[in-house]
């Protein structure tokens, strides 16, 4: 069964995803991120310009197999089911909703900042997962902080 990990209260979605995956990357991880398409872009460019001296490889799913075949992180606005991803270890979704095709992936993790219209798409989100029986775990990323 998919595990399932929500990491509230970061301030900027998009530059702790960043992190997340300059960390997943050291760890030898895979990952889909998910997303609407302005993030899944804005990310594109923050991967390349995030650290000075760091490149964070990825691509997007459009991309050229052999090149999803070697890049630790693929960029994807959807789970077709027709979409030959090259891995399923881990899912980041970005988005508002449950991306449909989570059951594949062996980990999802689900990022929430602080705004309030987010933090409703997350209840929903979590509501999804409870009601499927899915275990979750939830990083409270204000108490890691004040660690």
């Amino acid at each position: 069964m998919t595990e399932i990990a929500f990491h509230f209260n970061a301030p900027d979605k998009l530059a702790y995803a960043c992190r997340l995956l300059r960390k997943a990357v050291a760890s030898g991880a895979k990952v889909v991120v998910t997303g609407d398409e302005a993030s899944l872009q804005a990310l594109d460019t923050l991967l390349w310009t995030f650290a000075p001296l760091e490149f964070v490889p990825h691509c997007r799913a459009d991309s050229p197999m052999e090149q999803r075949m070697v890049s630790p992180i693929v960029l994807t606005s959807q789970l077709a089911s027709d979409q030959s991803l090259p891995h399923h270890q881990v899912l980041l979704n970005l988005g508002d909703v449950v991306m449909p095709g989570y059951e594949h992936f062996e980990r999802t993790i689900e990022v929430v900042t602080l705004e309030e219209q987010d933090r409703q798409h997350a209840r929903q989100r979590w509501k999804h997962y409870a009601d499927r029986g899915y275990a979750i775990t939830r990083h409270d990323l204000k108490l890691k902080e004040s660690a």
